[in-house]
């Protein structure tokens, strides 16, 4: 019986997990996301974020590229360089959806 209850924590716990590595925002949340990344970003990064007066981002441009990092580089943005900050948009929830959703290969524009 106990490795019954053990095998259902270790379960619980991964799916927990999970979640917590994809934050939660709602489906209108999510469009309007999607629409200020392919407006917004793609007006330095390319259209089609595959790099233009800002670096690609794409899944195989930010594949080694630790997702705290990135989401900073999106909430304060980089001293001395054209991309701001943009913490007085978007929460870190937001901020970690995006970085979720671009190394993961970002939706295609609607």
């Amino acid at each position: 019986m106990q490795s019954l209850t053990t095998a259902g924590t270790v379960i619980a716990m991964a799916f927990s997990s999970a979640f917590a590595a994809s934050p939660r925002i709602n489906p209108e949340r999510q469009n309007e996301l999607v629409h200020l990344v392919r407006q917004d970003c793609g007006s330095c990064h390319g259209m089609l974020l595959r790099g233009g007066l800002g670096p690609a981002l794409t899944p195989e441009t930010l594949k080694d590229k630790p997702a705290d990092s990135l989401v900073s580089t999106i909430l304060h943005g980089r001293p001395g360089t054209a991309m701001p900050p943009w913490k007085n948009l978007l929460s870190e929830s937001e901020a970690d959806w995006i970085v979720d959703r671009l190394q993961k290969g970002f939706p295609d524009a609607r």
